[in-house]
């Protein structure tokens, strides 16, 4: 990690949903591999550990591949992804990962994603039976097999499965928003009437990529991803302060944080944490050096 031991670690006190966080910098759901990371920079890694708390990435019940190769597509301000959210299943990340992620020195909220609310509530009960996980993440950008639209970007399918799922935990719930849909902000409005604990958003916005070669043919396996990155930053931070001013819920903002004054913008918007993703992959100590730059800021303007 590029941090050093004698540097001392940024102070923000934030609270969220109940949970005590050293400052508001999370990870976004996927994109940092705590278990990598620590096999390759050792045990130091969990005393400079760059977020506040960790988000796994996506659990669904069944094992999932992902999607077929290639994955990834640069764009001139950030990147275009395909991965497809594999991982171990359920069960797998209950015997293999879990127990792992258990040991990291921040609270762990574990994003999970189903295709019916059914598939949710029993990914919702198995986690809220697990002491080690604090909170829960609705990934929500799964199509509703009724509609066709993301689950998250129709305010009824979400009450509807909310409604379901909510019964499920006592532990907070956040329900992590699509960008894909009319308006968030009302989103957003059934989420926290139907018990979210809090919201998250943006999710990436759904892009795609042509081969070269000029005869159309997409280059992604997935023929779409989700772009992500400092390109879509503006558009997420309309998308967060429209649904910070209407609803009473915590807000993690999140697209295209860099720097601290990024941050800084997302919470002046009305978000209580943010969240880095695609610079992560830039610089796997982005969390810290973003905290600590948001820290400066703070102490500057207080």
């Amino acid at each position: 990690m590029a941090t050093t031991t004698d540097t001392p670690p940024p102070s923000i006190p934030t609270t969220f949903c109940g949970l005590d966080l050293a400052h508001p910098v999370v990870n976004g759901s996927g994109t940092f591999d705590a278990i990598a990371a620590q096999a390759v920079f050792g045990d130091s890694f969990l005393d400079q550990f760059p977020f506040a708390a960790f988000v796994s990435k996506t659990i669904t019940l069944a094992v999932r591949d992902g999607n077929p190769p290639p994955r990834l597509w640069e764009t001139p301000s950030g990147m275009i992804n395909s991965i497809g959210l594999p991982n171990k299943g359920l069960a797998g990340y209950l015997e293999h990962d879990l127990p792992k992620l258990a040991a990291l020195p921040v609270p762990l909220i574990t994003n999970v994603m189903g295709s019916t609310a059914a598939e949710l509530c029993e990914l919702v009960a198995a986690c809220d039976a697990q002491d080690a996980i604090r909170a829960i993440e609705l990934n929500v950008s799964c199509p509703n097999v009724k509609t066709g639209l993301d689950i998250g970007a129709d305010p009824v399918s979400l009450a509807e499965v909310l409604r379901a799922v909510r019964p499920q935990t006592t532990k907070p719930l956040i329900v992590k928003l699509t960008p894909n849909t009319a308006d968030v902000a009302l989103v957003a409005a059934a989420a926290e009437a139907e018990g979210a604990d809090a919201v998250a958003l943006v999710n990436t916005l759904r892009a795609t990529a042509q081969a070269p070669g000029g005869d159309g043919r997409p280059w992604l396996g997935g023929v779409t991803g989700g772009m992500s990155g400092p390109a879509i930053r503006a558009v997420a931070l309309a998308q967060v302060t429209a649904v910070a001013q209407r609803v009473a819920i915590p807000v993690i903002g999140m697209g295209g944080i860099q720097r601290g004054e990024h941050a800084a913008q997302f919470l002046r918007a009305g978000a209580t944490l943010v969240a880095v993703g695609t610079e992560s992959f830039r610089d796997p100590a982005a969390g810290t050096r973003i905290a600590r730059e948001l820290q400066r800021l703070l102490a500057q303007t207080a």
